[in-house]
């Protein structure tokens, strides 16, 4: 994940990005226990956000550094990375909300963990379900936590659902 975190912080240096910040299940990990994952997953704001080749500068920076397209993902060092255009209010708020935290001394920004489940929320896919039940577990966000978001980003019928599916007793 260094290799990641260095790539990404040169990509905000250079301006290939403006913002980005870890989603999905690595930076799940920071709040819980380790989940499985085959992937990173990065939220990114680009200089060209409406442009239809937005990823295209992403492409050719990462193979000005030797990461090759994998799939739908560009390897760098160990990890598939999947770059993810900011696709909405909540993720355009999860990225300017991110932490910053470290990878053996190497910045890397995380979306928060309230985030996280919001945007699992929103996704609504059974591992998403498993993300939030995982960060409500852990204590690291709260239903009151979730309900706010939902609120201010109008998913507050996939949190009544999703509550009366996974946490009414």
């Amino acid at each position: 994940m260094k290799a990641v975190a260095r790539l990404l912080n040169d990509m905000l240096s250079t301006n290939i990005v403006k913002d980005y910040a870890v989603v999905g299940a690595v930076a799940q990990m920071l709040y819980t226990e380790a989940a499985v994952t085959m992937d990173a997953a990065v939220l990114i704001v680009t200089p060209q956000q409406r442009s239809i080749d937005m990823l295209n500068p992403i492409y050719e920076f990462c193979s000005s550094r030797g990461c090759v397209p994998e799939g739908e993902a560009i390897r760098v060092g160990d990890w598939p990375v999947q770059f993810i255009p900011t696709f909405n209010p909540l993720a355009v708020e999860a990225v300017r909300e991110a932490e910053t935290g470290e990878i053996d001394g190497v910045p890397l920004r995380v979306v928060q963990a309230d985030f996280l489940a919001t945007i699992a929320l929103s996704t609504g896919r059974p591992k998403d379900f498993a993300r939030i039940l995982a960060l409500l577990e852990s204590g690291a966000v709260s239903s009151a936590d979730i309900a706010k978001l939902a609120m201010r980003f109008e998913l507050q019928s996939e949190w009544r659902k999703f509550k009366e599916r996974f946490l009414d007793e």
